[in-house]
């Protein structure tokens, strides 16, 4: 029958969000904490404008594990009524900072690419800041019609309600739907256009350039190809669903899995990060080689002394086992914690020396110039 479709169904969306949470929320602190560093080093407009897109990203990821609870009990809401509201307004806010700020994010691109020594003059860092702060400001109040909605006079009682942001009067149905309407137009349909046409005349300006590096060029038009398919597929068709639901005079119910792609964009905006700015493609990369040395240094634990079992031959000898290190034989030498992290210390720099020697810091140093440039920042 259809209730244990139901629990399926339940058990795929929790799955969903759950694998939304642990690889969006990790990365996108990684993204935070690097272009944080960043801005307030030298602050440019692409960094300012992807730091907004974090932050949005983040303030859904917060509120995820309240979803996580809805879904885990059937879709009923069991925790506080107030948190509600919050979670679903700031879900809704967030999926469209970020409409919005990967709009900014595409004009940016475009006015570097088509006008570099005339932009890179008026290119200021509070342009970019106000910007942000605009579109914080537009989406939250646009999305403040869910507590509008929710304390209409002629609203369902809330004692008689199980469930959150779903049940809804033909009052509430009258003075919502409409809204959503106007928020799909505003906040999704015009964002899109402007990043359509942005990045269709930077990929037609980039292959029109003979002197751009083919790789460089290929890596532009990429990303360029990637975000826009990351914006029309992953708020889409919840935006669709605002149509068909004024269309239809009721909420669709298909609706919350077109949510769910809203939510996994989260996950893929890190992606357009990386590609996007050499700061965190070097915040990445050390992120990855301290992992490693610290994986190394904690697999190679099983050869210290202070690791292997008493009478260890090699050991006592005054030698560490496998790793070609002598201890002075007048003197017993006692392995502290101190002592250990400097033997990791010096295993890590040992390996960056090594990848150096080997040509791999060509990586960062071939990197583009990070005032202005039509896609890396």
């Amino acid at each position: 029958g259809w209730w244990p479709n139901f629990m399926i169904e339940n058990k795929v969306v929790l799955v969903f969000y759950i694998f939304t949470f642990l690889t969006g929320l990790p990365s996108n602190l990684l993204a935070c904490y690097a272009l944080l560093r960043k801005v307030w080093q030298k602050p440019i407009p692409i960094d300012i404008l992807l730091l907004n897109l974090t932050l949005s990203d983040l303030f859904l990821l917060l509120f995820l594990p309240f979803k996580m609870v809805e879904t885990a009990w059937d879709g009923k809401w069991i925790l506080p009524w107030s948190l509600c509201h919050l979670t679903n307004f700031c879900f809704y806010s967030s999926c469209y900072i970020s409409t919005l700020s990967l709009t900014g994010v595409s004009v940016e691109r475009y006015l570097c690419t088509a006008y570099p020594a005339k932009y890179k003059s008026r290119r200021k860092p509070p342009y970019a800041i106000a910007a942000s702060l605009f579109f914080w400001l537009v989406a939250c109040s646009h999305c403040s019609a869910i507590y509008i909605t929710e304390y209409h006079q002629e609203a369902l009682p809330i004692q008689n309600l199980t469930t959150c942001y779903k049940n809804f009067s033909v009052a509430q149905l009258q003075l919502l739907l409409p809204i959503r309407l106007e928020l799909c137009l505003m906040l999704f349909c015009l964002p899109f256009l402007i990043t359509f046409f942005c990045y269709v005349k930077v990929i037609r300006i980039l292959l029109s350039m003979p002197s751009a590096h083919p790789q460089r060029k290929k890596r532009a038009v990429g990303l360029a190809v990637f975000t826009l398919l990351n914006f029309a597929i992953c708020f889409g068709p919840f935006n669709i669903s605002h149509i068909v639901g004024f269309i239809e005079n009721a909420s669709p119910s298909w609706r919350r899995y077109a949510f769910l792609l809203s939510s996994f964009n989260a996950t893929l905006d890190p992606a357009i990060f990386y590609f996007s700015s050499t700061t965190i493609q070097q915040a990445f990369a050390d992120w990855w080689l301290s992992m490693r040395s610290r994986l190394s240094a904690v697999v190679s634990c099983g050869s210290l002394p202070s690791c292997t079992a008493p009478g260890d031959k090699e050991a006592s000898a005054g030698r560490l086992p496998g790793s070609g290190f002598s201890f002075d034989q007048t003197s017993a030498y006692i392995l502290t914690e101190a002592s250990f992290a400097h033997k990791a210390a010096t295993l890590e720099v040992r390996m960056l020396g090594t990848l150096e020697s080997a040509g791999l810091s060509s990586l960062t140093k071939n990197r583009w110039s990070p005032m202005c440039q039509p896609i890396s920042a």
